[in-house]
């Protein structure tokens, strides 16, 4: 959902800031287990290229990781195969984690702007 940004007759989309709740699941098919939630926003923070300013909790909220949280905060660059963002922190289980995330692209839906991700994440936690 679309909560800022410029008018939608502008150039290009800088400054255009999205709030997102998806589902997050074990693998990137529709029917796949549900595990948590996906919850935070992403601007488009680049004036010169594609890249977006993210910052997302994942919300487990199924099996041995329900109630905790990891968070992700920095730049994807939109045209890359493959994004890295750093883990900064988590709540519960995953107190005090620190890591990184690859995320790359399964599908986009030029329809109604909708993407599937897969994200890989490495994490240590206390």
């Amino acid at each position: 959902m679309r909560i800022a940004g410029p008018p939608k007759t502008a150039a290009d989309s800088f400054g255009s800031t999205f709030m997102v709740d998806s589902p997050l699941t074990e693998e990137p098919e529709p029917t796949s287990k549900l595990v948590g939630r996906a919850q935070g926003m992403y601007s488009f923070a680049s004036q010169h290229d594609a890249g977006l300013l993210m910052v997302f909790s994942f919300a487990f909220l199924e099996g041995t990781y329900n109630g905790s949280a990891l968070s992700i905060l920095g730049r994807s660059p939109v045209l890359d195969n493959v994004k890295e963002m750093p883990i900064v922190g988590g709540s519960g289980l995953f107190r005090f984690a620190r890591g990184y995330s690859l995320s790359k692209t399964v599908s986009f839906s030029q329809k109604n702007q909708n993407a599937v991700v897969e994200y890989n994440v490495t994490a240590v936690h206390f």
